[in-house]
């Protein structure tokens, strides 16, 4: 259990969950949290820093040097950043809810996503129940918004779309409920960054 998050989180605390291998973490993972608190009105957004994603082929750096990069570039005070999956002995998203939900029931949570992975979600594991887990935000990626928006689980789930209007009560939304949000676009890409320090 993240010490940090013990110490932080109070009855009532709204907490958006960042979850990826952030491999390189970059300046567009910082524009989104920064955003996430701004329009999703949260008390903290959480990085929790994957030891895997179960869905990339490529061994990530070390997961003690990413939470050191990731620490870096989220140096707020509203900012958390643990390896709580590999506490939690978790692989998968729905997994990593359910097991923070339980272990924090006074905290209101949201998963936050990029555009990009709203696009490939219905390839993550029991990912219909993800989404009746958890209200989900999802900012935009250049290129990606209109393409996630007509993917599989953007689709399935049409009917628990709310407005970008509705993103600061959407912590205290039952979940199905997901939102677009809006705001500047990044195009950075960890995989790009990986490819040219290469």
């Amino acid at each position: 259990m993240s010490m940090a998050a013990q110490r932080k989180f109070f009855d009532g605390a709204k907490v958006a969950l960042f979850g990826g291998s952030f491999d390189p973490p970059h300046d567009g993972h910082r524009l989104v949290a920064k955003a996430a608190l701004r329009a999703l009105k949260v008390d903290y957004v959480w990085f929790l820093v994957s030891p895997q994603n179960p869905l990339k082929n490529h061994k990530p750096k070390a997961l003690a040097q990413r939470l050191a990069a990731v620490r870096d570039l989220a140096n707020e005070r509203r900012f958390i950043v643990s390896d709580e999956e590999l506490r939690l002995g978790t692989f998968y998203a729905i997994d990593t809810v359910r097991a923070l939900k339980a272990t924090y029931p006074q905290v209101n949570f949201v998963w936050l996503i990029g555009a990009d992975n709203l696009s490939q979600m219905h390839r993550w594991k029991d990912w219909q129940n993800l989404m009746r887990e958890i209200p989900i935000a999802v900012y935009p990626r250049p290129g990606t918004a209109h393409r996630a928006a007509l993917a599989p689980a953007a689709k399935a789930f049409d009917w628990a779309r709310l407005g970008a209007a509705a993103a600061s009560c959407l912590p205290l939304y039952q979940a199905p409920a997901w939102v677009m949000l809006e705001g500047a676009r990044s195009g950075l890409a960890s995989s790009e960054l990986r490819q040219k320090g290469k």
